[in-house]
């Protein structure tokens, strides 16, 4: 009895050290973003002391700023752009992801693992060095600043991780459910919308939410392939940087204006997030 009460206290030992170093480690990765915030509150003249300020005064003068009120740029053009980009380069994605992951699990084709690693290693190659290549196409083609190109580029960057989650997903789907819908005469089209997706999800939604982070901070290309009209908050978001005056206040705050529909796509999805994400887990 002594030694089962002596592994007891040692487990709840280890369990309250392992804990407080997740307890350690959450604060730690949350206090960049916290004094990001805070700094965004503050003047410029306080944001730029050395060591910064805790205690200065409280303002919106950066957040006034950043949308404008003083005759600057205004951000809701690239905001927009960003939106557009990635809320519709994301639902290309799903749709195009969804019929191949289905193709690739359920009814899986010959050397799918061949295809899987295929798709995998589109990921491998250096982003810049497709570059030069995709500018001189969309200069020829007259698509240089246009919001549509970055949502094919968006698409064609984002697909292949979809599909390689998207496949790992489905493969948890139940074949019997598939195969009494097709019985009852359901085609695939109604398989793939009322049997899998509602099925799958979570991972679909983990899927989705993945892809529009990737979209949302996607700057590379942006930056190279837009000037004016296809601006996006990114790119918009690099030119508060200057060499001259003081910019860090505003840079915060335009950084948690940019961060906010990331964070807030993150909270509403986080079930389904965790959920997706843990499929497949325990098998």
């Amino acid at each position: 009895m002594a030694h089962v009460n002596t592994a007891t206290r040692g487990r709840r030992r280890s369990n309250a050290a392992l804990g407080l170093l997740a307890w350690i480690a959450g604060i730690g990765f949350c206090l960049p973003a916290g004094w990001m915030l805070l700094t965004s509150f503050h003047a410029e003249a306080d944001a730029a002391t050395n060591p910064p300020s805790l205690a200065a005064a409280l303002t919106l003068d950066s957040y006034r700023e950043f949308f404008g009120e003083g005759g600057g740029p205004q951000p809701w053009p690239p905001l927009i752009n960003s939106a557009t980009a990635s809320v519709v380069s994301t639902l290309l994605v799903l749709v195009l992801a969804l019929p191949a992951a289905y193709a690739l699990s359920i009814r899986p084709v010959r050397k799918w693992t061949d295809v899987m690693f295929f798709f995998l290693s589109t990921k491998m190659l250096p982003v810049v060095a497709g570059l030069l290549p995709i500018y001189l196409f969309a200069k020829n083609t007259g698509l240089l600043d246009n919001i549509w190109l970055l949502v094919l580029l968006y698409t064609s960057m984002n697909l292949p991780i979809a599909v390689w989650m998207m496949q790992s997903f489905l493969a948890d789907v139940p074949v019997s459910i598939i195969e009494a819908a097709q019985v009852d005469g359901a085609r695939l089209p109604t398989v793939l919308a009322r049997v899998v997706a509602p099925v799958a999800g979570p991972g679909i939604a983990a899927t989705a939410l993945i892809c529009f982070i990737f979209s949302w901070n996607e700057l590379l290309f942006a930056r190279v392939l837009s000037g004016v009209v296809a601006q996006t908050a990114p790119v918009f978001l690099s030119g508060v940087v200057t060499s001259q005056g003081l910019f860090l206040a505003q840079l915060c705050a335009a950084s948690v204006v940019v961060s906010l529909p990331v964070l807030v796509a993150g909270y509403a999805a986080q079930d389904k997030l965790v959920q997706g994400l843990s499929l497949g887990a325990v098998k």
